[in-house]
């Protein structure tokens, strides 16, 4: 534990013939290593028990007024963007911004990012546009928080709250922001802490916008801040360790309302959530330089344990009360939108899934999706298609995101689609039907053998029931193509036609999965045995069904007349 720095700065000196300190700062900040404690018996609510007991420890040893929340495979990229972060919530207007959201950026992933690891359709697309509503949502990392809005308060009615101090001239009491918490309430909501009840206060002042220009009506004054600090002694201590007992939020309201939120595996997207549902906003912050950086899991089981995980804390969130549709009046409509998509995006799988099959079920019934193709139909489809194209060319230019990682995120969103998300669904509703818990483990981002190879992990082939879907469908549609192709070549009038309109459709999902079949081929050399089976037992599917169709008796006596051959329509 390093004691607090002092309040004035301390320049470095010239001394040292490797590096120049001489105009940098080289206060240390106050340092402290926490470690929660957990006991059978204690549910240590796993990353939401851990942010809460920091933010209770934090508040009784350091109590700063903004919180930097990274997760342990991320680090700083980009040392100002703390400050960049401080100033969006100390600018004039900042003290209704709940959070600062950065994007996330990641090393080590293969350059053709197979699996849409760097997600920048989601970073540079997606939560821009959000910065415009009410802002984006919290992804879990990367993000700067205001201690007082994680307390649970709503935004302050500045001007309430300027005409109060102004006319009593009496210090502010949490009961100001919450007109419902009254002062014997105070161990109910917080906990039986006196130190972390007497803090709130403090970190709200200290949290407010900069009052240097006549406009902000609701501040602080520069450089009130710079008070020295008194040293850490033992009952402070003592009382910090006693905060992050497992016991201490017992009826308590922790992890309900105050802190990061229990009862979601995606925890995160809920906290955020409350906070907006609040009627707070957050601002999403895109440095020149990347401001922090992070390891991605590059294996294709890995990522899709991920994606299972999200999506499995998404169901979670829509059969419960954090639904959108049961927001408050203070969530904005556009807002409430963008968070009724994130609950609902694990159910497309089922159309997803039927829109996979369909053209494999054309293919073998000989019958086209959609019976009579009138001209009414196809000016339809015309104008969808180009409405489509036009809306994804204009996000991916307005967004700066490339075409190839436009497309990567197409087919990841295929692959996922079908597997991760339809597990997502029926897990969330064992969960909530019957009771049943579902158990994860934390994201692999490194498992493999070869340390000279970083992308060893890329060509790792690990089978899980995950799989099974995305090569049913390969499969399925394969077998379709092929057996639509001999009915066509055997036809007594081929309709070449047909066959290459049924076919392009099947092709097109084939496209969609190719980064999925590269990944359970594993490395030239080192293809698994389950792969060899699987495609043994497709080519011998194929082989008997060649065989077993049989050529009508009028083709073949045309092809023996030497009359035979294609005829195209």
């Amino acid at each position: 534990m390093l004691k607090p720095p002092s309040c004035d700065p301390l320049m470095g000196g010239g001394e040292d013939k490797l590096l120049d300190f001489s105009d940098v700062d080289i206060r240390l900040p106050m340092f402290v290593y926490v470690s929660r404690e957990k006991r059978p018996g204690y549910d240590h609510n796993k990353k939401a028990g851990a942010m809460n007991a920091l933010v209770r420890s934090s508040a009784v040893l350091s109590n700063g007024p903004f919180i930097l929340n990274l997760d342990c495979d991320h680090y700083i990229f980009n040392c100002k963007a703390v400050r960049e972060g401080m100033c969006f919530m100390m600018d004039q207007g900042g003290e209704n911004v709940c959070y600062v959201q950065f994007p996330q950026r990641f090393e080590g992933i293969d350059p053709s990012d197979r699996y849409a690891n760097h997600n920048t359709v989601f970073f540079d697309g997606n939560m821009r546009a959000l910065d415009g509503l009410q802002g984006p949502v919290y992804v879990g990392t990367g993000c700067m928080f205001r201690r007082f809005a994680l307390y649970g308060f709503d935004p302050p009615v500045t001007d309430k709250i300027k005409n109060k101090t102004e006319s009593e001239g009496t210090p502010l009491q949490p009961s100001d922001f919450d007109p419902d918490l009254d002062v014997n309430l105070l161990p109910k909501r917080f906990g039986n802490s006196t130190i972390l009840a007497e803090s709130i206060i403090i970190a709200e002042y200290q949290g407010r916008p900069l009052a240097d220009h006549p406009a902000v009506k609701f501040g602080r004054p520069p450089g009130v801040l710079r008070v020295p600090r008194d040293p850490l002694d033992a009952a402070t201590v003592a009382e910090a360790v006693s905060v992050i007992s497992c016991w201490y939020e017992d009826k308590t309201e922790w992890g309900d309302r105050v802190g990061w939120i229990y009862g979601s595996v995606t925890e995160d997207v809920v906290t955020g959530y409350r906070m907006h549902n609040r009627g707070w906003h957050s601002v999403y912050c895109v440095t020149k330089r990347d401001a922090f950086r992070g390891s991605a899991p590059i294996n294709l089981t890995d990522r899709l344990h991920q994606v299972l995980r999200w999506a499995t804390g998404s169901v979670e969130i829509f059969f419960s009360r954090n639904n959108a549709f049961l927001a408050s009046s203070r969530l904005k409509l556009l807002q409430r939108l963008a968070y009724l998509n994130v609950g609902i995006y694990p159910f497309t799988s089922f159309f997803l899934l039927a829109y996979c099959f369909l053209p494999a079920l054309s293919l073998f019934s000989g019958h086209f999706i959609v019976q009579t193709l009138s001209i009414k139909f196809l000016v339809y489809l015309l104008i969808m298609t180009i409405c489509i194209i036009a809306l994804a060319i204009l996000e991916v230019k307005w967004s700066g995101v490339a075409l190839e990682e436009w497309w990567r995120n197409e087919q990841f969103w295929l692959i996922s689609g079908t597997s991760a998300h339809l597990y997502a669904v029926v897990q969330g509703l064992l969960k909530v039907i019957a009771g049943i818990e579902i158990s994860f483990t934390l994201t692999s981002k490194s498992a493999g053998e070869d340390n000279e190879d970083i992308y060893a992990d890329l060509y790792l082939v690990k089978w899980s029931s995950l799989m099974v879907p995305p090569i049913v469908i390969g499969m399925v549609n394969i077998i379709a193509i092929g057996v639509a192709f001999s009915r066509t070549i055997y036809s007594t009038v081929p309709q070449w036609s047909k066959f290459v309109g049924g076919a392009f459709f099947s092709f097109w999902v084939l496209a969609h999965l190719y980064p999925f079949a590269k990944g359970l081929m594993g490395r030239r050399g080192k293809t698994p045995t389950i792969v060899i089976v699987w495609s043994g037992l497709i080519a011998i599917t194929l082989s008997l069904l060649w065989i077993s169709i049989s050529p009508p008796e009028d083709t073949t006596a045309q092809a023996t007349a030497g009359g035979g051959g294609f005829q195209f329509p």
